[in-house]
């Protein structure tokens, strides 16, 4: 909550030296959809690049036609990732069910091992309730994939 706030996140199944910002990332997955009003939260997106958005609304509503009609088809999603959080977490806290929902859009990263990190990193039954979430999120997002 408050400024906006971008992160990074280097995939590769070697081992990354690299410690500067990525300027023309392969993916990108906004939690807040309300930072498209504040910045060019695109910029730098390469051509076939990805596209997660943690939204209830269609592109649209959020004024987003035009970009995700340069990306390929099959790029673009959104998931309501707060609402599932919520749902199966009691928390607005969208980043597991983001997580999930990103498995389904890339080969980058599995669903297991998706799930082996949050059941690691949050043991019991706060674990599951983000499993579930993350489960859910890919489903909707492989259903919308598959469609």
């Amino acid at each position: 909550m408050g400024a906006p706030v971008i992160a990074f996140c280097r995939i590769a199944e070697k081992e990354i030296r690299l410690r500067e910002p990525i300027q023309n990332p392969d993916a990108l997955i906004v939690q807040d959809a309300t930072l498209f009003k504040a910045l060019d939260v695109l910029e730098g997106l390469k051509p076939d690049g990805l596209l997660l958005v943690n939204t209830t609304k269609s592109f649209s509503e959020l004024h987003l036609d035009a970009a995700v009609a340069r990306l390929p088809k099959g790029h673009v999603r959104a998931v309501p990732a707060t609402e599932l959080a919520l749902k199966h977490v009691g928390r607005p806290a969208p980043n597991t069910s983001l997580l999930g929902a990103f498995t389904a859009l890339t080969d980058l990263v599995t669903l297991d091992s998706v799930i082996e990190a949050i059941r690691r990193t949050f043991p019991g039954k706060v674990g599951e309730a983000n499993v579930a979430a993350a489960r859910e999120a890919h489903d909707l997002v492989a259903g919308a994939v598959a469609a």
